[in-house]
């Protein structure tokens, strides 16, 4: 953060280092780097890490150790390989060039000191590498300081408050008043957000890896020997001078001290814990044999910070102006520089210059700070490491978390959960005995989904809308500050809306609805996962006459489509529902009535307070109505070409792109990103959102899959599922505007096999919409 603070030009700003730099988790890091992230945004953040590495270098005169050497993951399963197949599509979707799946022979050719038994293949990536993560840190701070940053060591903060003045902190050597704080403090980042109120998801974990004396094997190794990870070892390898640093992700990791470090601990290791790590270490010394008989010169036990997903918690938080995370960077030598660089972007420009969702401290809520939640995710994001995460596969720690009322109710039903934000959500419906066993290719919810998607589309079906936000907005204000805070028009009372709300440089930040109750009363609908970052911007540009009040929790209920949902409802409301037109919204005693479908069939979303949902369910139940999950709507929202958010709707999108402009009041006065979007429009958006039909296919596209004409990539998947209905694998994409006008034929990487593709000029099911209207 410092170096890029400077680098933007700021010079009175200062590291201040409880000892000495690097003096936690850094100076006995084994320095391995890598591109690769299951984020696309994050991946190209991590290339940009690397790439920063040799000009800081440059710049601050410190020799890094920096080695390209490149690395293999190596495959033991035909599963383990295509999934690596599928990886080398995602590199060639990102631009990394060279990654490439290799043979068993030329793995042995590159790195001899592998045995070969039992591997099916490895994906070699060149941007791997490692460094001298001591050196890395001083380039840094030398390069700030060349900059006119200032270095502080030896200098505890003992505690921060917030004043009218700014941030005034009390350190060992004095009193420090501050614009900004930036919590970088690793393993001791949860004690420093504790000094301001807040409880952030991160821990310490403990993690081995061993260094060996010199082996002869590796000695007459007289080429850069790639970095090799064996993923069904649990292991990682990677030269070391003329030996080796053996690491190991074992499948029962320790924490320690999960509170954060004790304030005096330093450069100081732990005696290793073998017998912790004897199984994983057995499999690697059969893996790289030559290891298994040399000397060990030093075992190194420490421990790092990790949050529930991994990834770092980044950015402002909602209350405390000036006060920024960057805590939980558990790749630090892979994600610090971009890390850095979002920082310094968010604090000087007020916008961190990329989609930084999967980094953002908004992505969890107060419930990710639940010590068991912590504990149990943290765990199992370490010990499955190296794991394969297959679509779809719903991964059990710390859950349940928080359910609905309904939940038992569902839960007997045949409900197979997930989890959004903390929130217990259905997939699918399924026999009570069913087991899902998740998979590359379809899996055995498949019949399971195709009821629901024939439900909904012949008779009726109820999706539980827990997974919406809910927020009203009241006051006298209330109505300019929405008009100025969304692109599309504001709804007249007893009528909704959908409407693009979009940052000052014309990305989304969310695609939402507004219901009108009254004059000064809205209801504005988003994604329940959403709920801090949406609040976080409501806050931002919040004004004087404006309450905002979060009833996500408050009021849930179902989402109920088919041709039998007028039917259904009316029997609820106890009134015709004939003359309810779309988008009309009513209160009927204490249930609002919105017609609106995600699944674009005529259908009504039923809200009641939460208390009441329970009972709401089992009426629908006693009218037969079908219960259907997230994958059934998933495959029903992609027939009809509907786009959601974190797929077809990010930050890193605009409307022009996503279509969502149609929902643009361009006669309407100003609003926040009228400008840019205006822009967009008269220049054309270089991207449009398509439906590509695969056609019959034994497996389907997800998401960040690369769309190819010929050798070129001309798009990206943003999200795919097999249309039941139509009976054909879809998928919805960005593509370059000039392919989709020309009509082409496309591919797409599916298991990173190529797929033709045929793209549609209007949604694969009922594209006039009559169904939805009527």
């Amino acid at each position: 953060m410092l170096y890029h603070l400077a680098l933007k030009g700021w010079t009175d700003i200062a590291l201040i280092e409880r000892t000495e730099l690097t003096a936690g988790s850094s100076w006995h890091a084994a320095g391995g780097f890598h591109a690769i992230n299951n984020d696309t945004v994050v991946a190209a953040l991590q290339s940009y890490t690397i790439s920063m590495y040799p000009k800081v270098a440059e710049e601050s005169g410190v020799d890094i150790g920096l080695k390209l050497s490149g690395g293999i993951e190596l495959a033991s399963t035909p599963e383990r390989l295509r999934w690596l197949k599928a990886e080398v599509a995602w590199h060639e979707m990102m631009g990394h060039e060279g990654a490439r799946l290799m043979d068993v022979d030329e793995i042995v050719d590159l790195v001899p000191i592998v045995n070969p038994d039992g591997l099916t293949g490895g994906l070699f990536d060149p941007d791997e590498g490692n460094l001298d993560p001591n050196g890395a840190v001083y380039a840094y701070a030398g390069a700030a300081r060349k900059r006119g940053a200032t270095i502080i060591t030896h200098n505890r903060v003992l505690g921060m408050k917030r004043t009218r003045a700014g941030w005034e902190l009390d350190t060992e050597q004095g009193p420090i008043l501050a614009e900004h704080v930036v919590n970088a403090a690793g393993m001791w980042g949860r004690k420093v957000g504790n000094m301001v109120g807040i409880n952030h998801p991160v821990t310490p974990i403990l993690h081995h890896y061993l260094v060996t004396e010199d082996v002869p094997e590796i000695m007459a190794i007289d080429w850069a020997m790639p970095a090799v990870t064996d993923l069904e070892g649990w292991t990682y390898l990677q030269r070391e001078q003329n030996g080796a640093v053996l690491g190991v992700y074992e499948s029962n990791p320790a924490h320690w001290h999960p509170e954060g470090a004790p304030w005096d601990f330093g450069a100081k290791l732990l005696p290793p814990d073998i017998d912790r790590i004897a199984t994983e270490l057995e499999i690697g010394f059969a893996r790289f044999p030559a290891l298994a008989s040399a000397g060990i010169k030093r075992w190194v036990h420490g421990a790092f910070a990790i949050t529930p997903d991994g990834n770092p918690l980044v950015g402002p938080v909602r209350g405390l102006p000036g006060y920024w995370a960057a805590a939980g960077v558990m790749a630090g030598y892979s994600q610090g520089a971009a890390v850095g660089l979002a920082i310094a972007n968010w604090i000087i420009d007020g916008d961190p210059g990329d989609d930084v969702y999967a980094m953002d401290v908004a992505r969890f809520g107060d419930w990710a700070a639940n010590d068991d939640y912590l504990l149990a995710t943290t765990y199992q994001f370490y010990a499955r490491r190296f794991l394969t995460t297959y679509p779809h596969e719903q991964l059990p720690a710390g859950r349940p978390l928080h359910t609905t009322p309904a939940y038992a109710d569902l839960k007997a039903a045949g409900a197979q959960f997930g989890a959004t934000w903390g929130l217990e959500v259905p997939q699918f419906f399924a026999p009570l005995d069913f087991e899902h066993v998740p998979s590359l290719q379809r899996d055995n919810a498949f019949s399971h989904i195709a009821r629901e998607v024939a439900a909904v589309r012949s008779d009726v079906g109820a999706y539980e809308t827990g997974v919406y936000s809910r927020y009203e907005i009241s006051g006298p204000s209330a109505a300019a500050w929405l008009d100025n805070l969304l692109a599309g028009r504001i709804p007249a009372v007893g009528r909704m809306g959908l409407t693009p709300m979009l940052h000052p440089k014309g990305t989304l930040m969310g695609d939402l609805s507004v219901t009108r109750l009254a004059e000064d009363r809205f209801w504005v609908i988003g994604s329940y996962y959403l709920q801090e970052w949406h609040q976080r911007w409501f806050t931002e540009n919040l004004v004087a006459g404006v309450t905002i009040a979060n009833l996500s929790d408050a009021w849930l209920g179902f989402a109920v489509s088919g041709p039998r949902s007028r039917e259904v409802v009316a029997a609820l409301a106890g009134q015709d529902m004939s003359t309810f037109r779309f988008m009309d919204a009513r209160l009927v005693d204490d249930m609002l009535i919105a017609r609106m479908s995600l699944a674009g069939e005529l259908g009504y979303e039923l809200t009641v307070p939460a208390n009441k949902q329970a009972d709401l369910w089992r009426r629908l139940a006693a009218l037969d109505v079908t219960p259907i999950g997230d994958r059934a709507i998933d495959s029903l929202r992609i027939e009809k070409g509907f786009g959601i958010w974190s797929a077809e709707f990010t930050q890193a999108y605009t409307p022009g792109e996503t279509g969502l402009n149609r929902f643009i009041d361009w006669d309407k006065g100003d609003f926040i990103g009228r400008e840019a979007a205006l822009a967009e429009r008269a220049r054309g958006a270089a991207r449009q959102l398509v439906t590509l039909d695969l056609g019959d296919t034994e497996s389907d596209a997800v998401g960040d899959e690369p769309v190819w004409l010929g050798d070129r990539v001309v798009g990206l998947v943003t999200s795919g599922s097999y249309g039941h209905h139509v009976g054909s694998s879809l998928a919805l994409a960005l593509v370059e505007t000039e392919v989709v006008e020309s009509g082409a034929e496309v591919e797409v990487s599916v298991i990173g096999e190529r797929q033709p593709a045929r793209i549609l000029t209007e949604p694969a099911y009922d594209p006039s919409g009559s169904r939805m209207r009527g």
